[in-house]
């Protein structure tokens, strides 16, 4: 599986991906990590691990359509078969979604339809809820509301603030991407209107896979 990734900052997931990538768990290949910010951590990370980098000014063109159609054109030349954003802070225009529709997946920390939008843990708080978490959706014309891959249930403690709640959201982010990333490379995952079946998956629980817990 030829992967292009999308991010504009530290890149954490993308590490993620790529740890599952060099050790063998997850069958693919990291064409070309692209970021709308020139600062962005995971950029860094992407070029030791090899990886050819790209840092596209947003400044540089007049719309964001704009910007996605050059996006499309350098995207359309890696052929890839998913493109993934990994703390990707840019809403992708309909056109883009179009031109590589059902191939692009994205991580949210919430479990989704809770808690879209920016801000999901510090709205998790505000609400008041008891859990959270996060959750491996498609990507689709409306925000984080494409069928969703896999979901992790994160507990909200009384003494929470919203760092380290997303501090530890964040440690699930980063058992379940690489999982759905490894999911897909496998061609186990069947997507039926908004339901989404992972072949031969036991339900009910969160995967385990020791050397993905790391991560």
């Amino acid at each position: 599986m030829n992967i292009v990734a999308l991010i504009s900052g530290r890149g954490s997931n993308l590490h993620a991906i790529l740890k599952g990538i060099k050790r063998g768990i997850i069958n693919a290949n990291i064409s070309l990590v692209i970021s709308n910010k020139a600062s962005a951590k995971g950029l860094e990370i992407a070029k030791d691990y090899g990886i050819r980098t790209l840092f596209l000014d947003p400044k540089n063109f007049p719309s964001r359509v704009d910007y996605d159609r050059k996006l499309i054109e350098i995207i359309s030349k890696e052929n890839p078969d998913l493109i993934v954003l990994a703390g990707y802070l840019r809403i992708l225009s309909p056109e883009f979604i179009e031109a590589f529709e059902g191939k692009i997946i994205n991580i949210h920390p919430s479990l989704i339809p809770a808690f879209q939008g920016l801000n999901a843990q510090k709205q998790a708080l505000e609400f008041g809820s008891r859990f959270t978490g996060c959750t491996v959706h498609f990507v689709t014309k409306d925000l984080d509301s494409g069928p969703i891959i896999i979901q992790a249930v994160v507990p909200v403690l009384p003494e929470d603030t919203e760092k380290t709640l997303s501090e530890r959201i964040l440690s699930f982010e980063h058992r379940i991407y690489p999982q759905a990333v490894k999911w897909l490379s496998e061609g186990r995952v069947l997507v039926k209107g908004r339901q989404v079946i992972i072949k031969d998956a036991t339900y009910g629980t969160l995967p385990v896979n020791p050397q993905l817990e790391d991560f």
